[in-house]
């Protein structure tokens, strides 16, 4: 790899991308070398092209998680990758010495480095990554599909957090990215799966995957969940909206004993009805990315076409054009799930 060159897309702040030219390093001892064929545009780099997190990631800074690619070298110390593996990255790299990794929980290590934020990551032809990170795909696999594991990893981790059981009535707060994911792998699990979703544009491409949705600015949300479960409730509900109301509907919706599940990041602290977790006697689950486990569910997912990838997957645009996109899907109010097009990998 010495002495070559690769495109690589600089976050610049103000809103601005540049694609440049950055030498290729061979990977460390314990990294593993991927070339990317795509990546998408996930919710929080959309938060970093807005200048939100501008303390976190600088101006220098190579976006993307959300990816699929080929194993093009390997470290001397890694052992079970193989040149030539399709594969994707599970972007936390942890301390292995705080509380949380020495009881198990790595994926809310105290330290936790997100690649992709608080490193560079996948938005460039080769990304070097720690060798743990790397899980291994079928040949079958489609690279556009494989795209979509880490936000469906993230869906396999709330709805396996939530315990949701066969032909429980479930409702999903919003219709986003994340919020069609968890709904189909709800569905998947047996739920009886409801949308709530304001935007007519995402209404219409839930409805296109078989849901039931509400969008909650024309009906009342609590009486049409009410009508739909003979006024019981929600069993599970899952939070993903990220907003005020979304937050008030999600105890307002509730069945007795429900388990209402945080997946949203919320700006602000949000106001909670906690009378209603003493009335009921509700569950709130936090849930924050995902474990190998998740990874594993979600590659089975897609390599099964369990998750109608084709209907999410919205657009996908080259690396040289990454402003245009991102322009774009800031200002576009019909997109779900945007791609870019790294390297030219089938």
């Amino acid at each position: 790899m010495n002495d070559q060159m690769m495109n690589a897309a600089f976050y610049r702040g103000d809103k601005s991308f540049a694609v440049e030219q950055k030498p290729v390093t061979p990977p460390a001892g314990d990294e593993v070398a991927i070339r990317i064929a795509y990546c998408g545009v996930c919710g929080t780099d959309m938060h970093v092209y807005h200048g939100n997190m501008d303390a976190r990631v600088g101006h220098n800074r190579i976006l993307g998680h959300e990816m699929s690619g080929v194993v093009e070298a390997v470290g001397a110390n890694v052992t079970g990758v193989t040149v030539g593996q399709k594969a994707v990255v599970r972007p936390l790299d942890h301390c292995g010495e705080c509380p949380a990794c020495e009881a198990g929980h790595q994926h809310i290590c105290h330290k936790l480095k997100f690649l992709g934020l608080d490193t560079d990551g996948a938005m460039q032809e080769i990304w070097n990554v720690p060798s743990h990170t790397v899980h291994i795909l079928p040949d079958t696999i489609r690279m556009d599909h494989a795209a979509l594991i880490e936000p469906l990893a993230v869906a396999c981790h709330d709805v396996r957090l939530s315990g949701l059981a066969q032909g429980e009535d479930v409702l999903v707060i919003g219709g986003g990215p994340i919020g069609v994911l968890v709904a189909m792998v709800a569905r998947e699990a047996g739920g009886n799966v409801v949308i709530s979703e304001v935007n007519e544009n995402r209404l219409a491409i839930a409805q296109k995957l078989g849901f039931e949705t509400i969008n909650p600015a024309s009906q009342d949300l609590p009486a049409a969940i009410n009508a739909r479960t003979k006024t019981k409730g929600a069993d599970v509900v899952f939070e993903v909206s990220g907003t005020q109301p979304g937050v008030d509907a999600m105890t307002a919706c509730a069945a007795s004993k429900a388990r209402i599940v945080m997946v949203a990041i919320h700006a602000k602290k949000p106001e909670i009805d906690l009378f209603q977790f003493f009335w009921r006697e509700l569950q709130l689950i936090g849930a924050r990315v995902y474990t190998g486990e998740d990874y594993e569910k979600a590659i089975s997912l897609i390599n099964q076409g369990a998750i109608d990838a084709d209907t999410v997957i919205t657009d996908v645009s080259p690396l040289s054009a990454i402003q245009t996109a991102f322009e774009e899907l800031d200002a576009s109010p019909t997109a779900l799930k945007s791609l870019i097009k790294v390297g030219d990998i089938s």
